[in-house]
């Protein structure tokens, strides 16, 4: 008789990684075919969802380039016209986890299209804004269809991969995060060199229009339809969602605010964030002891290498996305580099990071947390090699002498960003997928809030002290950088030092289906990871009532033969 404990272990199975046997006698192992069921439309919905994600995180850094010549065009203050990007990332960071907890309930594909409708209607939008209030307001709903739509990329991942293959796939979106924030200088000056003139940097959002309708109709016949619990009967804990949303928006608020002003003027919200998101927290274990779903499920955490990748992609995306701000401010103003110059002065990174990105994800099932570890380290030599030259080399050779260490830094990067995304989400339940990622992708928004309002105020600060040195201002706001991805460098280093002391025994558990989960009751195996046990008594009577069933047919068979 097979025990309720090894059909939870066979179910672990599918979300980690396969077993795959050793090759006999030196011989060659053949492919791996693709696992039983699976949807033969997989990669090209992957490629659509990808081509959608790409879109919505390119627009964070995309619009760096251009604020000057939208400050020009509509007339707006610097600090006004700040809130363009700000806005979106604040409007992105407060709807993910709600947008993939919907995901989980109502369907992927569902989600995905409405969100990427919505997107392409507010990059319209965006680009017609004919006032700076209004180009603020479309941004923030344009920051919201994308965090809507970037936690169903994880989502579908989750439902249309197994084994290796996932690991491929959440390879492929690593990349496209990673590669989204580091292009976006490139393709936003391309695009202000093709279209000049005061309304050039409306095509920065236009371009999506088309991309957008495309990719649009190619998910409506691609991207398969998952089951979900539809509108009926599901539990959205809006409780939960206010509590985070609340929370969210008090710590990210001050940390925007600081882009364009003081951060003591707001600072009193991130006791506020503190409040809610620890009230926050002791809601969803409340939720989760009556027995309804959480919109984030407390359990996440004693998922295998959930907790430890999601904090280092916090503090690596603290250091990460704060350089292109700074690069931008530095090439335009304190060098007089055209926006396109300015994007091609860093394209060495952005090179890098494409070339080992692709790389990573092919190896991250066989040399795990070290890739990561390697990544890091190349990051912080090359971040820092980047640093001293900015200070010591004159401006016109400084785009040349970069060259060199951002292309070091970039192959780090690439190495960061997929394989932490691969680790983090592997061993994550499909009914939980879209939660997760979106968990992941706000304290990846969280971190990128932290450190662009710290290194633009490193930036100013040493600007006002030393009288418009911009070497310096520069070069003291990389070093800030790189300090950030050292301490995601020593965050990953201690993981892989735990994960070797206590290697993984048991794969996460994959919970029932939603309208179940109050049958599921939770309990540790040998301390570690939880797995789930169905009620002994449940099975029972539903045993009995079988029997029973059984019997009656019986015994009407036998009648009518007699």
């Amino acid at each position: 008789m097979n025990s309720p404990l090894a059909g939870t272990a066979r179910a672990g199975q599918a979300v980690g990684s396969p077993r795959r046997a050793a090759p006999a006698g030196g011989q060659a192992t053949l492919p791996v075919p693709p696992p039983e069921g699976a949807d033969p439309r997989r990669w090209r919905a992957l490629a659509v969802s990808l081509v959608a994600a790409f879109m919505a995180l390119l627009d964070v850094s995309i619009v760096n380039v251009a604020l000057p010549s939208v400050e020009r065009g509509l007339g707006a203050s610097a600090g006004t016209v700040q809130w363009v990007v700000s806005g979106y990332a604040l409007a992105m960071g407060l709807a993910l986890v709600p947008a993939g907890r919907l995901g989980d309930a109502l369907g992927r594909r569902r989600m995905f299209l409405i969100a990427l409708s919505a997107f392409v209607l507010t990059s319209a939008l965006s680009g017609a804004a004919p006032t700076m209030g209004l180009l603020i307001a479309a941004r923030l709903l344009q920051g919201a269809a994308s965090g809507m739509l970037i936690p169903q990329n994880s989502g579908l991942v989750q439902d249309l991969f197994r084994g290796a293959e996932r690991g491929r796939a959440f390879g492929l979106l690593g990349a496209t995060v990673g590669l989204s924030t580091a292009v976006g200088p490139v393709v936003g000056g391309l695009i202000l060199a093709a279209f000049t003139g005061a309304d050039g940097w409306r095509w920065v959002f236009y371009v999506n229009v088309p991309i957008g309708l495309l990719a649009l109709v190619l998910a409506a016949r691609l991207v398969p339809s998952a089951s979900g619990g539809g509108p009926r009967g599901v539990h959205l804990d809006l409780v939960g969602s206010l509590l985070l949303g609340g929370g969210v928006l008090s710590l990210l608020l001050p940390l925007v605010d600081a882009e364009t002003g003081s951060l003591s003027r707001l600072s009193w919200l991130f006791g506020v964030a503190v409040l809610l998101l620890a009230a926050f927290a002791w809601w969803e274990l409340r939720t989760v002891r009556r027995g309804r779903q959480p919109l984030l499920d407390p359990r996440l955490l004693r998922t295998p290498g959930y907790a430890a990748g999601s904090g280092i992609g916090l503090v690596y995306f603290s250091g990460f996305t704060g350089i292109w701000l700074v690069f931008a401010l530095f090439f335009q103003d304190g060098l007089g580099y055209s926006p396109l110059r300015s994007g091609l002065a860093v394209t060495p990174f952005a090179l890098g990071a494409a070339a080992s990105a692709v790389i990573a994800g092919r190896l991250v099932a066989r040399v795990g947390r070290w890739l990561t570890v390697s990544g890091l380290t190349a990051a912080v030599v090359g971040l820092f090699a980047t640093a001293l030259v900015l200070r010591h080399v004159g401006a016109d050779a400084v785009a040349w002498a970069t060259a060199g260490p951002l292309l070091v830094a970039g192959l780090g990067g690439g190495m960061v960003t997929s394989p932490n995304l691969t680790l983090t989400l592997q061993h994550v339940p499909v009914q939980m997928a879209g939660a997760a990622g979106g968990a992941l992708q706000t304290a990846q928004r969280i971190g990128a809030a932290i450190g662009t309002a710290v290194l633009a105020t490193i930036y100013y600060q040493v600007l006002t002290r030393t009288g418009r040195d911009y070497p310096a201002a520069v070069s003291d706001a990389l070093l800030c950088a790189a300090g950030l991805m050292l301490l995601a460098l020593l965050m990953a280093i201690a993981e892989l030092t735990r994960r070797r002391s206590h290697p993984l025994t048991q794969p996460a558990p994959t919970p029932r289906p939603e309208h179940d989960l109050h049958r599921v009751r939770w309990v540790h195996l040998d301390s570690c990871w939880p797995v789930a046990r169905l009620g002994a008594d449940r099975e029972d009577v539903r045993s009995r009532r079988r029997d029973s069933g059984r019997h009656a047919l019986a015994d009407a068979r036998s009648a009518g033969r007699g």
